[in-house]
């Protein structure tokens, strides 16, 4: 306790925290893993000055440190080490918007959601676009490189880093790159950081790209009597069309968001795609037109579009309520594995097959546009037949996966839960290239020990 008092002599008043019932909330992030350890103490960071001693303090004495931001993530990413230091960027939540550089400066706690208000503001958009973009912190989403509902048009959350600052683990602080749309002067060392999932440093600022707003959305829902020719007309609809969303949500998605929420929802439907256009003027109603013949060829039995704001979002609020939804069925485990876009029906079909095959319910919501998706394995952490056979499912989807092309994780990042099957996907050579980064950043390890290595 001395040592711990010494770091709290060198932080911010009150930064440092050691009641054992917060340091228990601080244990997991939104993944179920029953093992997560109980932090030494928890730092609510209020600078990059905070962060620095933490880091000297930790490295000094061999701690290790988990960084953490709003704690919801989907792997593990978060979860606390027994002995470590959460450290925790909740309360640094500044946000600059600079409308002439068409840029926003953020710290690592600010919510998307606030970077997006912020832009909007000047009328300006901040585009990635998560599911839990009302909950989740900028500095999450950099360190996992999120995605979301517009990234079949508008990428992923590495494409708006134009800079950062970042400590290191011996509390070394690093700006890297800025304001600057072109500047390839060194190694490209920003985006090393982007994904590194705070096994590097910890992100304590972000230099974000923003874009004019967009024009309003057309959108259009489908519904189908197979997830497997929903899947079908997303391919082919890719393969004419760049729409600003195309999301997939199958039928156990849909009876779960329609009992949570009650919007009429199509129960019926094996799948429903979910899909938008942001084209200017008559183009939107096109591509939208183009989209519904697509979904017709493939054996729509339903189809609706509307240009309604107020329509659109309700449709929009349906699939981000699935994970929700689907969490009122048990313990959850978060798939988010990807494959090229023509893999998509097969891998929706393996899916099922697997379901069937280990007797646990996965209902599938997607990023189908760009091939990422989400099955969702439902678990009981109090019935072990019932979790074993979840873990096997969740890791014979990352192999079925892996089988058709894809990856383990398109946006979640591989955090604590996905670490076994990372050298499997990456392959000797080129994980024995990510340790040694990993050590010359840092040699002793102290950097979220046990997520991806």
């Amino acid at each position: 306790m001395d040592a711990l008092q010494a770091l709290a002599d060198q932080l911010s008043p009150g930064a440092l925290i050691t009641d054992p019932d917060i340091l228990s909330s601080y244990r997991l992030d939104r993944a179920a893993q029953p093992d997560a350890g109980t932090p030494l103490a928890v730092v609510r960071a209020d600078s990059t000055a905070d962060v620095q001693a933490t880091l000297r303090h930790a490295s000094s004495h061999g701690l290790g440190v988990v960084p953490r931001g709003a704690g919801t993530g989907l792997s593990g990413g978060a979860s606390a080490v027994d002995g470590a230091i959460v450290l925790s960027t909740e309360r640094m939540r500044r946000v600059d918007v600079q409308p002439a550089m068409r840029v926003a400066v953020a710290q690592p706690g600010a919510l998307n959601a606030e970077v997006k208000a912020a832009a909007a503001g000047v009328g300006l958009w901040y585009p990635p676009d998560p599911s839990s973009f009302e909950i989740c912190s900028i500095g999450g989403n950099a360190a996992t490189n999120a995605g979301g509902l517009c990234c079949v048009k508008y990428g992923v959350t590495t494409d708006y880093v134009l800079g950062m600052q970042v400590v290191l683990a011996d509390g070394t602080a690093l700006r890297l790159g800025g304001p600057r749309l072109k500047d390839v002067a060194g190694l490209s060392l920003t985006k090393l950081f982007v994904d590194s999932e705070g096994t590097l440093g910890v992100i304590t600022e972000l230099t974000l790209r923003l874009l004019p707003a967009p024009p309003p959305s057309a959108t259009l829902v489908a519904g189908f009597g197979s997830i497997e020719s929903a899947a079908e007309a997303v391919v082919g609809i890719v393969a004419c069309l760049r729409p600003s969303m195309l999301e997939l949500m199958d039928r156990v998605a849909v009876n779960a968001v329609e009992d949570m929420l009650h919007m009429g929802l199509d129960r019926n439907a094996a799948a429903l795609l979910i899909a938008r256009s942001d084209a200017p003027g008559a183009a939107a109603a096109a591509e939208i037109a183009e989209m519904e013949s697509v979904c017709l060829a493939y054996g729509a039995q339903d189809v609706f579009a509307t240009d309604d704001q107020g329509e659109g979002e309700a449709l929009l609020a349906a699939r981000r309520a699935a994970f929700a939804a689907m969490e009122r069925k048990g313990d959850l485990l978060f798939e988010d594995v990807g494959v090229p876009l023509p893999a998509l029906p097969e891998l929706v079909h393996g899916i099922e097959q697997l379901a069937e095959k280990h007797g646990v319910e996965i209902s599938v919501v997607a990023h189908a546009g760009d091939g990422n998706t989400h099955p969702l394995i439902v678990s009981d952490l109090r019935d072990p037949d019932k979790h074993e056979r979840a873990l096997t499912a969740f890791g014979d989807v990352m192999t079925l996966a892996m089988e058709l092309g894809g990856t383990i994780t398109g946006e979640h990042g591989v955090g604590r839960l996905k670490a076994p099957w990372l050298p499997t996907y990456l392959g000797e050579d080129v994980m024995a290239l990510t340790r040694k980064i990993k050590s010359a950043l840092e040699p002793h390890g102290i950097l979220n020990p046990g997520a991806m290595f």
